[in-house]
């Protein structure tokens, strides 16, 4: 269940919806805080039991119904924003567009009430006036653009009723009725007021003398006269502002429209006059006649959105029964918004009311939300019963999941037991086998015979290799494989493998060598046998899939490597060993942790003086691994071609364990490959420093010491010479003939080499002449010869080839002269084989690697061996191994027969250990 709650629901769910339910998934986190909490709420309040489902269905249910209640008040929400926002948006247009025609009005009700002052000024206070109807007219009509809007302006004189009969004769013209005037309002005509009736006899009267064309047809008329005319008059000469009239009918256009009136008084009328002082200083009132329904169109045009709403003006002085002035009421927006409008008479009221043309949008924004919420919350609820469902579900799959592990537990002990068990009863008889097959091939076979032999132990060999390694592959699996700490020589292990593939290599004509820098200690501590296996496994594969060119083995310091970046291998083929193009090795190891800033955490955090932190190259110019085939390198059982197995053998499994045995030693394993070109593979290990450690293996350590002073001992001081053009292969030869305790120089040709010998400061007591070189001018060869005669110094000559039966070949059609082969790959103990014969020296001497069989009869002459073992087969190849050197073999298959016969009988004991490396240096294991 634990899967489940780290997520392992999750995925499945992820995995059955794509990468929608993916999607979908990261909603329910956000929206539900984390899916991860329904879990644990499902463990704290419910534990393992199952879970009724009508319950979980009422809990669904509610869950819906409550979301769709939030859906519709965030649908109910969102609308009303809407709405509010409309409603903003139509009372700003309204308010702008009443602001405006507030303001326009004002601007012409300033310019008429100017006009009042210049009347009083130029008319009233000049005799004679200096205005008639004449210039009246002029005036107004070319100061129309300062009074948009109104139509029309007219002055009308106050004369008393003594005044009239005077006022008529000077003007030629009688006093016309208004109200008159008023019932028949559209004339076609100005004519027409001739004929309408004199103003009835009153205190005083007030007719128009002077107007602007557009509204000439109404001089001569009695402003008092008329009902809403008369109050105007008398309001506007008492509280000295202008005042309008109530919405009418405009003579001649039948325009809706009002009239400004203001009052013209004397000029030293002052500010603060009272009522009764304004009337008696009137001379005369001064009208703005406004055509409201022109006034508003103007106003409209001059905005852009004009078309967006519908604009009506209302005279509201009668709020029962507003007048409209302005607009329809025909509208398909039920919503309004009134502006007030203020026209300076505080008498009249007036009020825009705006509304929209067309009915309000659907909110799709709030329906889409609403809907998508919905879904959402309905996607939620399926996904809630789902997992409810997947979690009793999964809580049955878990306990099946525990029983198959119980199970897949016992079955794996059962494989680990099996495969222990198995192992090694197929190795005892298999090392019987074998030991039958070595005593076999010392007897007397004839050819054929002898190759049969020869087959049975390379497939029985091969058996027990691929045991080995399904052995160590289930010990790698359980983890119950562990590396030995014990001292060796670095450098044995590595003439070790030489000796292991230098068969194969020259049946392939493959070149093979190793290098071992001098910076790496002598001595190191370690597993030596698991170190083996990874070189071996990774050599192996070299051979397996090369061809031609070269296997280059090298060994060195990561410091090495830190400080010089191209230490061995290099992409030119002009510096590799054997001229062809290689993998660049210094990106095999690239990645490595230690090569990193942070890399030193990764090794282990002792002293660095008794730490010993190598890197080692297996450099080939083999087949290279397919790119495609790269990443699965290091996977068990696994290989780049099921062809491989067939063609080549093995099963997969060598890489693998070599990284998990690369791993237990604190290193890394990489690797560079190109198709056709080759493989580099290189991995790190740390081993303690043997050198530094005095007080562990001492026995061991001065043996192994006193092997290697012997066979340098012969050759301490002298000096050779080591012909070769290539750097790479000329340090190969150098490093080991070094070991033998002889100075080498290089040079690059014979002519060089010439030189060098014929230098009477220079003693070279031998010349190493690289094959290659030797045959490429042969009268070269044959003078290089000549001088070493003539010189007469002692000086050997030995030629380095890869085939020892090509050497002899080539060097017989030298002339009478004919140089020692040493054939490759070159180890130590050759080297100082080949010296010693070619010196004169002892054949016999077990460190030259030629005749080892005569040292053990030596030991083993004439002495007595109890062989304990409770394997029959063991005890008869161990006893013939033994005998066949002159040894006394008595054998016993238990430790009582032993003990009773070690009492009884005066033996020389031999340990068991020593027993057992006799046996491995004639190729036989000892089992049991």
């Amino acid at each position: 269940m634990n899967w489940f709650i780290n997520g392992g629901i999750l995925e499945t769910k992820a995995g059955m919806l794509g990468d929608g339910g993916k999607m979908w998934l990261k909603c329910l986190e956000k929206v539900s805080g984390n899916s991860c909490k329904i879990h644990h709420l499902y463990y704290q309040y419910i534990g393992s039991m199952r879970i009724r489902k009508t319950w979980w269905r009422k809990l669904l249910v509610a869950w819906i119904v409550g979301w769709i209640a939030v859906s519709v008040w965030i649908f109910w929400y969102m609308s009303s924003q809407a709405f509010e926002k409309r409603k903003e948006t139509l009372a700003s247009m309204c308010d702008e567009r009443a602001r405006m025609l507030q303001d326009q009005f004002n601007v012409s009700m300033n310019h008429v009430q100017a006009m009042s002052i210049l009347i009083s000024t130029f008319h009233h206070g000049k005799n004679p006036s200096a205005i008639d109807q004449r210039t009246f007219a002029r005036y107004t009509e070319r100061t129309a653009f300062e009074r948009p809007l109104t139509s029309g302006v007219a002055y009308a004189v106050r004369v008393l009723h003594s005044e009239r009969e005077q006022f008529e004769n000077q003007q030629g013209w009688t006093i016309k009725r208004m109200d008159t005037f008023e019932q028949s309002p559209v004339q076609k005509d100005d004519s027409v007021a001739e004929a309408l009736e004199p103003s009835p006899i009153q205190e005083e009267y007030a007719p128009v003398i002077f107007a602007q064309d557009t509204v000439a047809h109404v001089v001569s008329l009695d402003m008092l006269s008329g009902t809403e005319d008369r109050q105007n008059v008398l309001r506007a000469r008492e509280s000295g502002k202008g005042v309008l009239t109530a919405p009418f009918r405009l003579l001649k256009t039948n325009r809706l429209g009002v009239i400004l009136t203001f009052a013209v008084y004397k000029t030293d009328l002052p500010s603060n006059a009272m009522p009764s002082e304004r009337i008696q200083a009137t001379d005369g009132y001064i009208g703005g006649i406004f055509d409201i329904e022109s006034l508003v169109e103007k106003l409209l045009q001059q905005l852009a959105s004009k078309q967006t709403i519908l604009v009506n003006v209302y005279d509201i002085t009668n709020q029962s029964h507003p007048i409209s002035m302005y607009g329809s009421n025909v509208s398909d927006d039920g919503l309004e918004h009134v502006s007030a409008l203020n026209f300076g008479d505080p008498f009249r009221k007036h009020e825009m009311r705006c509304r929209f043309k067309q009915k309000p949008p659907w909110p799709w924004l709030a329906i889409t939300t609403s809907i998508g919420i919905l879904v959402i919350v309905l996607l939620i609820g399926y996904i809630f019963h789902a997992t409810i469902n997947r979690i009793a579900k999964v809580e049955d799959d878990c306990h099946k999941m525990e029983e198959l592990k119980k199970r897949a537990e016992a079955a794996d002990v059962a494989k680990s037991q099996f495969l222990a068990t198995v192992s090694h009863e197929i190795r005892t008889p298999m090392n019987g086998v074998l030991g039958m097959l070595q005593m076999l091939m010392d007897t007397e076979l004839d050819a054929t015979q002898q190759d049969y032999v020869r087959t049975a132990q390379d497939s029985g060999k091969a058996l027990v290799s691929l045991i080995n390694e399904v052995l160590d592959q289930a010990k790698i699996e359980s983890g119950k494989i562990e590396l030995e700490a014990m001292q060796f020589d670095l450098r044995a292990i590595m003439d070790e493998v030489l000796a292991l593939f230098s068969g194969k290599a020259h049946e392939k004509g493959v070149e093979l060598a190793v290098y071992v820098s001098d910076g790496v200690p002598e001595m190191v501590i370690g597993d030596p046998g698991r170190f083996r296996q990874i070189i071996t496994n990774l050599m192996g594969n070299s051979i397996k899939f090369t061809k031609k060119g070269h296997i280059f083995l090298t060994v060195h310091l990561v410091e090495e490597v830190m400080d010089s970046i191209d230490v061995e291998t290099e992409s030119s083929s002009r510096n590799t060993l054997s001229g062809l193009p290689v993998a660049d090795g210094s990106r095999s190891w690239v990645g490595f942790k230690i090569f990193n800033p942070e890399g030193s955490s990764h090794t282990p955090s002792p002293s660095s003086s008794d730490l010993v932190n190598l890197i080692v190259s297996v450099e080939d110019t083999g087949e290279g691994i397919p790119l495609e085939a790269q990443p699965r390198v290091f996977t068990p059982f696994m290989q780049v071609d099921p062809s491989i197995s067939r063609k080549y053998g093995g099963t997969g499994i060598g890489l693998s364990i070599s990284k998990c045995l690369v791993g237990l030693m604190n290193g890394e394993i990489g690797f560079v490959s190109i198709p056709d070109i080759g493989s580099t593979f290189t991995f790190t290990a740390v081993f303690s420093n043997g050198c530094c450690n005095s007080n562990d293996s001492k026995p061991q350590k001065q043996r192994l010491k006193n092997q290697s002073n012997t066979m340098a001992s012969r050759f301490q001081g002298m000096t050779a010479l080591v012909v070769d053009p290539k750097p790479v292969r000329a340090k190969v030869a150098r490093y080991q003939i070094q070991r033998l305790g002889i100075h080498v120089e290089l040079v690059l040709d014979l002519n060089q080499g010439l030189s060098s010998i014929s230098n009477e400061n220079k003693a070279v007591n031998m010349v190493f002449v690289e094959q290659e070189v030797w045959d490429r001018d042969s009268s070269i060869s044959a003078l290089f010869i000549c001088k070493l005669q003539k010189i007469d110094s002692g000086t050997k000559l030995f030629l380095l080839g890869n085939s020892l039966s090509s050497s002899r070949t080539n060097t017989a059609t030298s002339g009478f002269y004919t140089p020692s082969v040493i054939t490759k790959p070159l180890k130590a103990s050759m080297l100082s084989a080949s010296l010693q014969r070619a010196m004169g020296g002892n054949k016999g001497n077990p460190c030259n690697g030629e005749h080892p069989s005569l040292s053990l009869r030596n030991l083993l002459a004439g002495r007595k061996i109890l062989i304990v073992d409770d394997n029959k087969v063991n005890l008869i190849v161990a006893a013939a191994a033994l005998k066949k050197y002159g040894a006394d073999v008595v054998c016993a298959d238990s430790g009582q027969k032993a003990i009773k016969f070690c009492l009884s009988h005066l033996t020389n004991l031999m340990h068991a250990s020593w027993i057992s490396k006799c046996l491995k240096w004639m190729g036989l294991k000892l089992q049991g």
